[in-house]
């Protein structure tokens, strides 16, 4: 029994691609829709390096988890009949169309008519990569991974981390629109579902058993991580939320703390999930 810290490589891997994936999609509407001053527009273009970075790290870390690092092209060679190809490779090509998106965009080389479609795309291409990433874990095996909860939750992440990200880096880049309000309303509507996803999930663990084991047991501590979970997320968002109810807006040192905070918290509850791996048979991972 554990925790699940011993993926960490795993849990920051699916953390940052689900927040890069929601960061993405703020920016590039950002970018088609509400950034006209041509300075302002080419700092938040700028900004977006931080994305990439960010999925490179994310990279880097699933690399960590396989038993030899160099072997790491062999997991695409099931794409199209393996969950695990299919999430690197939509993985790998969110990271290269984006990236090359990004880079002819900072360049100027970008023609307007064809970066909308291009972005657009690549929006789809970040969705279909937490899809595939969710895909992986629904094992029927694994009874406490095969259900409605693991993809809601990978989703859940991506819109309470997404558009504090998308945020922090339009802010950084001097952006300021009315639209930007309603980025901190899609992480509290995405905080209060997953609040009941941690209430339904942590009643149906005590129905959940092998032949050996029972799901509860995985993790005893669920309730308190949880606790430390939303904790950290509810104050992210109080960093985000106070400075506008004052009349003021967040600074960019806050948000980072606050991003900070949302990904300690989510990284805590990514933790739990892979603690909570049990297989049906007589076998159970720790």
């Amino acid at each position: 029994m554990g925790n699940g810290w011993h993926e960490w490589p795993l849990m920051v891997f699916t953390v940052l691609g689900q927040c890069v994936a929601g960061g993405f999609i703020v920016m590039a509407l950002a970018l088609l829709y509400g950034v006209d001053d041509k300075a302002t527009r080419k700092r938040a273009e700028l900004a977006m390096v931080v994305l990439w970075v960010l999925m490179g790290i994310g990279f880097v870390a699933s690399v960590l988890h396989l038993g030899s690092p160099l072997r790491a092209f062999n997991s695409l060679n099931r794409i199209g009949s393996s969950s695990l190809s299919n999430e690197i490779a939509s993985g790998s090509v969110f990271f290269a169309v984006g990236g090359f998106w990004w880079l002819l965009t900072v360049l100027g080389k970008m023609p307007q008519a064809l970066g909308k479609a291009w972005a657009l795309v690549t929006m789809i291409l970040g969705v279909v990569f937490v899809w595939m990433m969710s895909r992986v874990y629904l094992i029927d095996t694994v009874p406490t991974w095969f259900s409605i909860w693991t993809p809601l939750s990978f989703f859940l992440t991506m819109f309470i981390g997404g558009p504090l990200l998308g945020y922090l880096l339009l802010r950084a880049a001097g952006v300021n629109g009315w639209a930007m309000r309603v980025l901190p309303v899609v992480t509290l509507i995405a905080l209060l579902v997953s609040m009941v996803v941690v209430l339904i999930q942590g009643m149906e663990l005590a129905t959940l058993h092998s032949s050996i084991q029972q799901a509860s047991a995985l993790v005893p501590q669920y309730g308190a991580l949880m606790a430390w979970r939303m904790g950290l997320l509810v104050v992210a968002l109080v960093c985000w939320v106070a400075p506008q109810l004052k009349g003021r807006q967040p600074g960019v040192a806050l948000l980072t703390l606050a991003m900070l905070f949302v990904l300690a918290g989510e990284l805590i509850g990514r933790g739990v999930f892979y603690g909570l791996h049990m297989t049906v048979g007589m076998a159970i991972a720790s």
